[in-house]
C-alpha cells in the first residue's frame, strides 16, 4: 500500500553557488584576495600612469623660465596717420585695459592665465640715448634706456624715495629701480632727456621716485630683466667699449609719450599660463590652441582687438614638444614592464582555474557520468566564479580610485575612469572564465577515472605545436623590429611584448626538453643507496603534463624581474656616468670664470677636509689655437690645454674609467717654470683627444698660450679625460709649463659638501663647488621619470609576488596527492625525514629548471633587445646634444637575475619542506581508508 501523500510543500534543494561557496569558504576566499589584488594592481596602473603624466606636464610649465613660458602679444603703436591727440588717446589705460581682458577671453582653451601677473602697457622696442651729461659714461659712449610704462606698477613695486609717477604725454614722469638709480647716478627729481621723433626738441622724463622690485623673480620683472637691474654691454668694434643701459618706468598716463621718441613704441600684453588645470592627455589640445594663437583662427580673433599688426610670440611650445618627445620615448619603455606583468598576472589566475578544476576532478566527472550537460557545468561553475570575481573586481576599482588620485578636484581627481574599468573587468572576466572553460574542455566526455598524464609519456599535440610555432614567429618578429626601429612607435605594441614573447618561447622550449635531464638523472640515481632520490626523480617525471603553467608563470615573472632590474641598473648607470663626466670625479673645485688660479695654501686646506682621499689639481686654458701638421692651409681649430700632475691624475682616470694611462707618458723634462720663458724648443708629452692628435701628426709643434710657449709631440690618445667633458683636449704635465698656476681641484672621495664649500669659501669667494651626487639629481627633474621608475619598480614587487603565489599554487595542486603517498610510504617504514626529503626533491626539478632557464632568458634578453631600447630620457632629463652623454644602453644587472631565481629555488624548497611537516602532523587514516578516490 503506497503512503499517504503529504499536504506540505517539498523542501527546496539549497542552491548550487551559495552551497559551494559554503563547503569551500577558504578556495573561495584565495581566488577573491588573487583578483582584489589583480584587479587593483590592474585598475591602478592606467590611474598611476595619467597621475604621473600630468605631474609632468604642470611641472615643466611651472619649472621653466618666465621667459620661456609666458605668453606675449605685441602690436604697433597707433602711426602718424591720425592726429598726434587720437593717437594719444588710443593709449589711454583704460583702452588698453579694455584691450588686454578681451584678448584674455579670446586666448582658445585649454590656455588659461593668470590674471594677477597679467601684464601690458607701451614701451620702446628700440632703446633710446640719454643725452644728458651727467650721465655715467665709462668709454664716452651715451646710455641707452627703455621706456616701458607696465601697469600694476604700484603693486609689483615698495617705494623707496620720493613718490609714484602720475604725468601726463606732455610731461611724463617715470620711477627706476635701486640698482638703476645707483648704477646711472639718479635720484628722485632727476630729469632724464631722450631725443624727440617730430621735433629735434628731447623729451624730458622726470625721475620722481626710487623703488624695489616685489618679487624679482616673478614674470613681470623676470621676462625683461632690464627694467630691474641695468646692464653693463660691451661694443665690440675695433676695441671693447662698455656703456650702460638700463630702463624708465612710466606711469600708464604718461605712456603715450613715448609715441614722441624714437624708439620704435609698441604695445604689449603679457599673458602667463597656469597649468593647474592641465592634464597629461591635454598636450595634443594645448599644441593645436598654441599653434591657432600664434598664426592660426585665433590670432585672426585677437588681431580684431589689437590691430591687424598684431602678433603672439610664447616658447611655451617648445616646452609642450619637449614634454611630448619624453613622454614618447619613455611610455614604450614602460609598456613593455606592463606587458611583462601584465602576462605573469593572467598565467597565474588560469593556474588558480587549473588548480580548482584538478581539485574537482573526481566530483566533476562524476557529474557528467550522470548526464550533466557541459553547457550546465560550465554555467554552474561561472556562477561559481562569479560570485566571488566580481565583488572582488568591483572592490578594487573602488580602492584603486580612492588611492590612486590625480591632482583635480572631484572624486576622481580628474583621471577618466574607463580605462580603470576596462582593466578591472579584464581581470573579472579571466578569473570568472578559467574555471568553467578549463572544465568543459577536460569533461568534454564522460569518464569515471582519468589515465596517467605523465610528462615523460606525454606526445604534444599538432594543435600545440602550431601555436608554439606561431608564438615563435611573434617572437622573431618583435625581436627583430626592436632591434631594427627601436620603441619610437609608441603603438606598436608587439615591440612592447618582445620580452614577454621571448620569455613565452623559452617556457615552451623548457618544458619541451624537461624530460631529458629527468631521463638522464634517473638511471644513475638507481644505483644509489636507499630509495628517496630515485622515488623523488619518478615522481617528478609522473607529474602531469597539464601542469606546465607553473614553469610558464615562473620563467615569465623571473624574466620580467630581470628586464624590469636591468632597466632600472641602466637608468642608474647612465646617471652617474653622466655626472661623473660632467665633474670628473666626486667634487670639483674651480673659478667660475675662466683662468681663475686657486688660492695659495687651497689644496693643503681642501685635502685636510674629511671624506677626501685623494686630490688631483688642473690647469685648464680654453680656446687655444692649434697648429697644424698640414700647414696654414688647413682650417682654423682650438682646444682646451689641460696641465696636470701625472701621479695623481692617473690614479683619478684609472678610478673614472675616462682615459686611463701610465704616469710615465708625461714624464716631466725638467725644464718648467718662469726659467723656461726662452726655451721654445723644448718638446711636452702630450696626451690629445683623437681630433686633436690627428691635427697635430707625428712630429712635435710649437703651441702658444697663456702657460706659455712649447711645442708638443702626442705620445697617446684619448677620447675622454675626467678634467673635461669637451669632445677635444690636449693633456700635458703642468710641471713643464712656463706660467703653472692651477685653476682647479678634482676631489676624491666622500666629503661633505657644506664642508667642502665651508673650506674653499675661506680661500676665495670667486671659487665654486661642485658635486658628483648634487649634479645626479639634477638629471631626475622631471615626475615623468620617476613616475616611470615607480612602474618599473612596482612591476618587479608584483613580478616577485606572483612568482610566490605560482610556487604555492603549484604544490598545492599536487598536495593531496603528495600527502596519500606519504601516508603510504609511512606505512612501509619511511621516516619523518625521509619524508620531507622525498617531497622537497619532487619539487626542486621544476623550480631549478625554472630558476636556470628564466635566469638565462633574463640574461638573453638584455643583449637580444639592448640595441633597440635607449634609456636616455627616462635616464637624464636632457634631449639628445644637450647631456655629456650620447646614450644609455641597456645593460644586464646580475642581481636582478640571480636574486629572484634564488629566491624561487629557496621559496620551493621551503614550501615543501613545510607541506611535508604538516603532513607529518597529520594522522594516516584519513588518507588510507578504502574507498577514497585514488
Amino acid at each position: 500500500m503506497a503512503p499517504p501523500r503529504s499536504d506540505k510543500p517539498a523542501r527546496a534543494v539549497a542552491p548550487w553557488v551559495r552551497t559551494r561557496l559554503r563547503t569551500a569558504p577558504w578556495a573561495a576566499a584565495s581566488l577573491a584576495l588573487l583578483v582584489l589584488v589583480t584587479a587593483y594592481l590592474a585598475a591602478a596602473l592606467p590611474r598611476a600612469v595619467d597621475a604621473y603624466e600630468t605631474e609632468g606636464l604642470r611641472h615643466d610649465i611651472r619649472a621653466a623660465a618666465p621667459r620661456s613660458s609666458v605668453l606675449e602679444l605685441t602690436a604697433e603703436a597707433p602711426g602718424l596717420e591720425p592726429s598726434l591727440s587720437r593717437r594719444e588717446a588710443r593709449l589711454a589705460p583704460s583702452i588698453l585695459q579694455r584691450q588686454r581682458d578681451d584678448v584674455a577671453v579670446l586666448l582658445p582653451e585649454p590656455l588659461r592665465t593668470d590674471p594677477r601677473q597679467t601684464v601690458h602697457g607701451v614701451r620702446t622696442v628700440k632703446r633710446v640715448e640719454g643725452l644728458d651729461p651727467w650721465l655715467p659714461r665709462p668709454d664716452g659712449i651715451s646710455p641707452e634706456f627703455v621706456l616701458s610704462s607696465p601697469s600694476e606698477l604700484a603693486g609689483h613695486t615698495t617705494l623707496r624715495q620720493g613718490r609714484l609717477p602720475a604725468g601726463t604725454a606732455r610731461r611724463p614722469e617715470a620711477v627706476v629701480t635701486a640698482k638703476t638709480a645707483a648704477s646711472l647716478h639718479l635720484k628722485a627729481g632727476s630729469v632724464v632727456h631722450v631725443p624727440g621723433r617730430i621735433s629735434a626738441e628731447p623729451i624730458a622724463v622726470t625721475v620722481t621716485g626710487i623703488v624695489e622690485p616685489r618679487g624679482p623673480e616673478t614674470a613681470y620683472w623676470a621676462v625683461e630683466p632690464l627694467l630691474r637691474t641695468p646692464a653693463y654691454a660691451a661694443l665690440v668694434g675695433n676695441e671693447v667699449k662698455y656703456y650702460w643701459q638700463g630702463a624708465l618706468l612710466l606711469s600708464p598716463e604718461s605712456a603715450p609719450a613715448i609715441l614722441s621718441t624714437t624708439g620704435e613704441p609698441e604695445v604689449f600684453f603679457r599673458f602667463v599660463p597656469t597649468s593647474d588645470h592641465l592634464f597629461g592627455r591635454d598636450v595634443d589640445r594645448l599644441a593645436a590652441a598654441l599653434d591657432s594663437a600664434a598664426g592660426g583662427p585665433d590670432l585672426v580673433k585677437m588681431r580684431r582687438v589689437v590691430g591687424p599688426t598684431g602678433a603672439l610670440t610664447t616658447e611655451l611650445d617648445s616646452l609642450v614638444d619637449s614634454y611630448r618627445s619624453m613622454r614618447e620615448a619613455i611610455n614604450p619603455v614602460v609598456a613593455v614592464a606592463v606587458f611583462g606583468i601584465g602576462a605573469v598576472a593572467a598565467v597565474v589566475l588560469a593556474m588558480t582555474g587549473g588548480l580548482f578544476v584538478a581539485r574537482r576532478d573526481s566530483e566533476l566527472a562524476l557529474i557528467r557520468s550522470r548526464g550533466a550537460s557541459l553547457t550546465g557545468i560550465g554555467l554552474r561553475l561561472l556562477g561559481e566564479t562569479s560570485a566571488v570575481a566580481v565583488p572582488a573586481a568591483a572592490l578594487a576599482l573602488v580602492l584603486a580610485v580612492a588611492t590612486v588620485r590625480g591632482a583635480g578636484d572631484g572624486v576622481t581627481g580628474g583621471i577618466p575612469l574607463a580605462p580603470s574599468v576596462l582593466a578591472a573587468t579584464a581581470v573579472a572576466l579571466i578569473a570568472m572564465l578559467v574555471l568553467p572553460l578549463r572544465a568543459v574542455v577536460v569533461h568534454r566526455n564522460p569518464r569515471l577515472h582519468g589515465g596517467r598524464d605523465d610528462l615523460l609519456d606525454a606526445r604534444p599535440s599538432r594543435r600545440r605545436t602550431v601555436l608554439e610555432l606561431t608564438a615563435l614567429v611573434l617572437a622573431v618578429g618583435a625581436v627583430a623590429s626592436l632591434r631594427l626601429r627601436g620603441t619610437a612607435d609608441a603603438g606598436d605594441h608587439l615591440v612592447s611584448a618582445a620580452p614577454v614573447l621571448v620569455g613565452l618561447i623559452a617556457a615552451m622550449l623548457l618544458v619541451r626538453i624537461y624530460p631529458l635531464p629527468l631521463r638522464w638523472a634517473a638511471r644513475p640515481a638507481r644505483r644509489l643507496r636507499g630509495a628517496v632520490g630515485p622515488l623523488a626523480l619518478a615522481r617528478a617525471g609522473r607529474s602531469s603534463s597539464a601542469g606546465t603553467l607553473p614553469l610558464l608563470a615562473l620563467v615569465l615573472a623571473l624574466t620580467t624581474a630581470a628586464f624590469g632590474g636591468s632597466v632600472l641598473a641602466g637608468v642608474a648607470d647612465a646617471r652617474d656616468r653622466a655626472a661623473l663626466l660632467t665633474t670628473g670625479a666626486d667634487a670639483r673645485i674651480g673659478g667660475s670664470v675662466e683662468w681663475t688660479p686657486l688660492p695659495a695654501g687651497l689644496v693643503e686646506t681642501v685635502r685636510g677636509t674629511a671624506g677626501v682621499r685623494d686630490l688631483a689639481p688642473v690647469q685648464i686654458e680654453y680656446g687655444v689655437s692649434l697648429p697644424s701638421s698640414q700647414g696654414t692651409s688647413d682650417l682654423p681649430m682650438s682646444a682646451p690645454l689641460v696641465g696636470v700632475e701625472p701621479g695623481s691624475y692617473t690614479r683619478l682616470a684609472d678610478r673614472t674609467g675616462f682615459g686611463p694611462f701610465p704616469a710615465g707618458l708625461l714624464a716631466s723634462t725638467g725644464r718648467g717654470g718662469p726659467d723656461a720663458v726662452a726655451d721654445t724648443e723644448r718638446v711636452l708629452p702630450a696626451i690629445a683627444s683623437p681630433a686633436v692628435a690627428e691635427r697635430l701628426g707625428k712630429a712635435p709643434l710649437e703651441i702658444v698660450s697663456a702657460a706659455g710657449v712649447f711645442r708638443v709631440k702626442v705620445v697617446a690618445v684619448r677620447s675622454t679625460t675626467p678634467a673635461l667633458s669637451d669632445a677635444d683636449f690636449l693633456v700635458v704635465n703642468a710641471a713643464d709649463l712656463t706660467h703653472p698656476a692651477p685653476t682647479g681641484l678634482l676631489v676624491t672621495g666622500s666629503p661633505d659638501g657644506a664642508a667642502l664649500r665651508a673650506a674653499v669659501k675661506g680661500g676665495d669667494g670667486a671659487l665654486a663647488v661642485t658635486m658628483r651626487s648634487e649634479q645626479r639629481s639634477t638629471y631626475v627633474d622631471s615626475p615623468l621619470q620617476s613616475g616611470a621608475e615607480g612602474i618599473y619598480l612596482g612591476a618587479i614587487g608584483a613580478g616577485a609576488g606572483y612568482a610566490m603565489v605560482a610556487v604555492l599554487l603549484s604544490l598545492m595542486q599536487s598536495a593531496p596527492e603528495r600527502t596519500k603517498l606519504l601516508a603510504r610510504l609511512r606505512t612501509m617504514g619511511l621516516t619523518r625525514k625521509q619524508g620531507r626529503r622525498l617531497l622537497g626533491l619532487e619539487a626542486l626539478p621544476q623550480a631549478v629548471l625554472a630558476a636556470l632557464g628564466g635566469t638565462l632568458v633574463g640574461w638573453a634578453t638584455v643583449p637580444l633587445l639592448a640595441p633597440g631600447v635607449d634609456l636616455f630620457r627616462l635616464a637624464l632629463a636632457a634631449a639628445p646634444g644637450f647631456a655629456p652623454l650620447d646614450s644609455a644602453p641597456l645593460r644586464a644587472d646580475p642581481w636582478s637575475l640571480v636574486l629572484p631565481a634564488v629566491g624561487v629555488v629557496l621559496l620551493t624548497g621551503l614550501a615543501a619542506a613545510g607541506q611535508a611537516w604538516w603532513a607529518g602532523r597529520r594522522g594516516s587514516i584519513k588518507e588510507l581508508r578504502a574507498g577514497d578516490a585514488r
